[in-house]
């Protein structure tokens, strides 16, 4: 035993003296089990699951500006050597987000919130510093990952995370969870990245203010996004603030931009929320105009919707369901294909019909997992338009009988979706608007119809109080 214990003391020496590595931005040494080119690799790897998770936003122009200003602004930073890549994906969540070897990702959801090239600008500056001070390798390296996604982080126990099929790195790598002084460290990277590339630092100091509000919007609830945890927004929003008046001092320029309205002129058109023709939950029921089906959802219930699958979660974690295509030409491959993707074990099928369509209903085991802390599912696998459904709703074995009805009344609510008022719902989009005299901002919206419910989320979307002032020919956002 002693022997063992030096072999392994020896060990731990070697890795803590030979698995440093000169961190590029600080120029000190980082405990970093990962090389340059397994950070590339992880990018590479994780690229395709992300943008398959999400769906990438078709916008050309959109695309075309976060490609163009991500590459001026990786031409100066700390790690020129990395190939960038920059994407909008299709998320209404307001979030930004890094991976390793020079990947970075902007949702719509805070595309529609920024209201000038300069704000979006100091977020990806912070984006990029995360990559460029290895913060996300470092996290990876220290095996400090999160659970995966808005269901799995807070709702799918560990016994059947399994089955949401949230294993990829790709998407794991999405939810590390930053400290203080990496999260401070990227703020102060924003400030001087966007500065270099001649961008007044302070806007991104005013966003903190805009996260704050939806934050307060969502009754308190922490925003899913890259700026909402430690230190809180105020706190930052001072604190970049400073830095940025430092930062123009250091260019010693006092044209820096901002680009108001062309970023809003940008923008105008831009899918704003859920977009329908993905699927959308209204009334406890998901409705899929495309594919056009339909399905009962348990009231309280969790809803996580992406291209590849629709997640349910019970809040408390003891139950999930969830819907995704099935392989297979025919219901019995399909059977057999589901099985062996999530291991499982069936104990009892038959055929059957859903609401006139043709499927086959199992119940099964999760193979490896019988004995001890078990999971137990019911399968739906549902032929309809060409393709086949699998339905999956699962719990432990000792809660799997309290489950059973509200997993039939969901999968066997399934159904052919024929109301042409879901099967043509459209998207909301931002639109730009001209104010056509001076007044409040709240008194321009009222102009343009919004209602007094609408007020405060237009307001945050605009990046103003509703008492805030604007003047005739100022360019504002609504929502259509």
């Amino acid at each position: 035993m002693k022997q063992v214990s030096a072999v392994g003391t020896l060990l731990l020496i070697y890795l803590l003296f030979n698995s440093c590595a000169k961190n590029p931005v600080t120029g000190k040494k980082d405990f970093m089990l990962m090389s340059k080119g397994q950070e590339v690799a992880m990018g590479q790897q994780s690229d395709p699951e992300i943008k398959a998770f999400f769906g990438v936003y078709e916008d050309p122009k959109l695309q075309k500006f976060i490609e163009e200003k991500g590459q001026q602004m990786a031409a100066i930073s700390h790690r020129k050597d990395l190939q960038y890549h920059f994407k909008v994906v299709d998320s209404p969540v307001v979030n930004a987000f890094a991976v390793p070897g020079g990947y970075v990702y902007f949702t719509r959801g805070i595309m529609a919130h920024f209201n000038n090239e300069a704000e979006f600008a100091g977020v990806l500056g912070h984006e990029i510093g995360h990559i460029t001070a290895r913060h996300s390798a470092k996290q990876y390296s220290n095996a400090q990952l999160a659970q995966i996604g808005l269901i799995a982080g807070s709702v799918i126990s560990p016994e059947f995370a399994q089955l949401a099929d949230l294993a990829s790195t790709g998407v794991q790598l999405l939810f590390l969870k930053f400290g203080r002084d990496a999260e401070s460290q990227s703020d102060q990277l924003g400030v001087e990245y966007s500065t270099k590339i001649g961008y007044d630092a302070k806007e991104m100091a005013g966003f903190f203010e805009t996260l704050d509000n939806l934050r307060e919007q969502s009754g308190g609830e922490e925003v899913p996004t890259f700026l909402s945890t430690h230190p809180s927004p105020a706190d930052r929003e001072r604190k970049v603030a400073r830095e940025a008046e430092q930062w123009k001092k250091k260019v010693n320029t006092a044209d820096l931009k901002v680009n108001r309205e062309s970023y809003l002129r940008m923008i105008d058109g831009i899918v704003y929320g859920e977009d329908p023709k993905q699927g959308f939950v209204e009334n406890n029921t998901f409705y899929h105009p495309v594919l056009k089906f339909q399905f009962p959802v348990p009231s309280q219930w969790i809803v996580q919707n992406t291209p590849q699958q629709v997640q349910m979660g019970a809040k408390d974690g003891r139950a999930l369901m969830m819907l995704a295509l099935a392989q297979g030409t025919s219901l019995e491959a399909a059977a057999q294909n589901v099985l062996k993707q999530y291991q499982l074990s069936p104990v009892d099928s038959k055929r059957e019909t859903v609401n006139g369509l043709s499927a086959i209903v199992m119940i099964a085991d999760q193979a490896q997992q019988q004995q001890e802390r078990g999971v137990r599912a019911v399968v739906y696998l549902i032929e309809y338009g060409g393709n086949i459904y699998n339905m999956i709703g699962a719990s432990s074995l000792a809660d799997f009988n309290s489950y059973f009805q509200l997993f039939q009344n969901t999968m066997g609510g399934f159904r052919v979706l024929d109301d042409p008022d879901k099967l043509n719902r459209q998207p909301k989009r931002v639109r730009i608007k001209t104010v056509q005299q001076n007044g409040t901002l709240g008194q321009a919206l009222k102009g343009f119809g919004v209602n007094d419910k609408q007020m405060n989320e237009l307001a945050i979307v605009n990046g103003m109080t509703v008492n805030e002032r604007v003047e005739r020919g100022m360019l504002i956002k609504v929502i259509e």
